[in-house]
């Protein structure tokens, strides 16, 4: 923990041994993967942009594995909730990492997963949404409950989360 005094004027910290700007380094966080499920648990898309560790799984099991635990953890949320709300599960986090989590009326489901440091990107999660509904479902092209191959898609959606000050 770093402790900058109420009006001082460090332009610059250091961590792990390298000089950063302040900012920055209040601001180091990861996105680690995102996920998109359609409602009928279907990995539409799938993208790791800073993974560390690798699950040992084929991909599709991984994917299976996502979703069954996302159903799963929203089934049990709604169920101990002591409000009545359909949409009392939204994150989780562990030791190692956050889950965000985002499902829209049709059922779509946008799983991104980052760092500890991340506070609530209902924001993004809703903008990247906004960019699947651009370029995939506008699109005449793209076959409804398959699998994203937009190149057009693939690139907004990098160029979204790689601008993003919470990407690092």
């Amino acid at each position: 923990v770093v402790r900058i005094p109420l009006g001082a004027k460090i332009r610059q910290v250091e961590i792990d041994g390298q000089m950063i700007d302040r900012i920055k380094a209040c601001t180091k966080m990861t996105i680690y993967n995102l996920y998109i499920f359609d409602r009928n648990g279907i990995c539409l898309y799938y993208h790791d942009w800073q993974r560390k560790k690798s699950s040992n799984l084929p991909r599709d099991e991984e994917q299976k594995l996502m979703y069954g635990m996302i159903f799963s953890l929203k089934s049990f949320v709604t169920r101990m909730s002591p409000m009545d709300t359909k949409d009392a599960f939204g994150s989780y986090r562990t030791s190692t990492y956050k889950l965000n989590y985002l499902e829209v009326p049709t059922g779509l489901k946008i799983v991104l997963n980052t760092d500890l440091n991340i506070g609530k990107i209902d924001d993004v999660l809703h903008e990247i949404y906004k960019i699947y509904v651009d370029y995939v479902v506008k699109n005449p092209l793209t076959e409804m409950g398959e699998p994203i191959e937009s190149d057009l898609f693939v690139s907004k959606l990098n160029n979204y989360v790689q601008n993003q000050s919470i990407y690092f």
